[in-house]
């Protein structure tokens, strides 16, 4: 079970991703999700730094679909900013978002690295299907109420994954 929570790269924001390490492992896309990943929680307006790095995603080649659990008007605004596809209420962790998505760019999920805030819906959704996951620093300490509870069951597992020296 903890391997399903241990993401293969853990960064501070979107501008610590290596693209060319990301090509050269053979990835062809990303599932971003929305919420404190791209955008912060319940903001309308995407960060300058955050837009570069997708837009600098797309133009070398890299195909980009956001998965959320976030409303579709929601979702649909931020990947209409970009022209790319999207699939909101995912219920991560469920494996249809991610799969929906993998289709969508029409990629293999070994193709597709996953990039979320949290580990118990991005990290183990993607994991579950054996995607690259990348686990980012949330973009703000602002979030919906359930994903405060969740971050205190995040930090515990933190603990017990570096005790079992899964994570560093």
């Amino acid at each position: 079970m903890y391997n399903l929570l241990c993401p293969r790269l853990i960064i501070g924001s979107l501008q610590d991703i290596n693209i060319e390490m990301l090509i050269e492992s053979g990835i062809r896309g990303l599932i971003f999700d929305l919420d404190n990943t791209i955008i912060p929680w319940d903001s309308p307006n995407m960060g300058p730094k955050e837009t570069e790095v997708i837009h600098n995603l797309i133009s070398k080649g890299l195909k980009i679909c956001l998965v959320s659990n976030n409303r579709n008007k929601r979702v649909n605004e931020i990947a209409g900013l970009f022209g790319i596809p999207f699939i909101s209420r995912a219920y991560k962790p469920a494996k249809n978002g991610f799969k929906r998505a993998a289709l969508i760019m029409e990629l293999s999920p070994e193709e597709v690295a996953v990039v979320g805030d949290q580990l118990y819906t991005d990290i183990l959704g993607g994991n579950r299907l054996g995607m690259y996951t990348i686990w980012v620093k949330p973009l703000s300490s602002r979030e919906f109420i359930g994903t405060k509870i969740t971050r205190q069951l995040e930090k515990l597992t933190v603990r017990i994954l570096k005790a079992k020296g899964l994570l560093k």
